[in-house]
């Protein structure tokens, strides 16, 4: 786990991100936050849920859409993955410029086995990541992530709920609430498809 300090220093720099985003004077075309030069949210390696390595600056090319979570999330995470899956049918052929990675933030439940059942559930297409816990705090801070344990419920682990959106070049672009309609989520896609 993340020091708490780290913790809230990276909900800060995203904060202010979200901050200078909101107070832009340009016109974005975009529905969701743009994101625009940020340093943050690197390429990385983890275990793909077919047991292989998968590093996703090999995704070049596609968009990547990344949402971090657990399969055992009692509920936001696989309502999101189905709204994503939702938006892979609505996308049609687009859909094969687009990568969904569901990065786990739960590495003692969420094997390789256990991963590729999950995601096949929704889509495909989808692919889950796991990796050592050291790598997937040190990926989820490079993220902007935050996740905990809960004490009182082991199996229970607060996360970040938003999604996290690369363009075709690799570079951090979007921050999509999970929340966000599918029409909105469809329209930020197509325009990052179009670029």
């Amino acid at each position: 786990m993340l020091p708490i300090q780290t913790v809230r220093t990276l909900l800060l720099v995203l904060a202010c991100t979200l901050l200078i985003a909101s107070c832009s004077k340009t016109p974005q075309s975009f529905r969701s936050t743009a994101l625009e030069g940020v340093k943050w949210g690197k390429d990385f390696e983890l275990t793909a849920h077919t047991g292989q390595p998968l590093r996703t600056a090999e995704l070049r090319g596609k968009v990547l859409v990344l949402f971090f979570g657990y399969t055992h999330c009692p509920d936001i995470c696989a309502p999101t993955l189905a709204k994503l899956a939702q938006l892979n049918r609505a996308l049609g052929p687009d859909a094969q410029r687009v990568q969904v990675l569901f990065v786990s933030v739960d590495p003692v439940h969420d094997t390789p086995a256990q991963l590729k059942k999950f995601v096949a559930g929704f889509d495909p297409s989808f692919i889950g990541l796991t990796g050592s816990a050291d790598a997937l705090g040190l990926i989820a801070a490079d993220h902007v992530v935050y996740f905990k344990q809960d004490k009182k419920k082991p199996t229970r682990i607060e996360h970040t709920g938003m999604l996290f959106v690369k363009d075709a070049k690799g570079r951090m672009r979007l921050l999509m609430r999970e929340s966000a309609s599918l029409e909105d989520m469809l329209h930020d896609l197509r325009r990052l498809l179009a670029e």
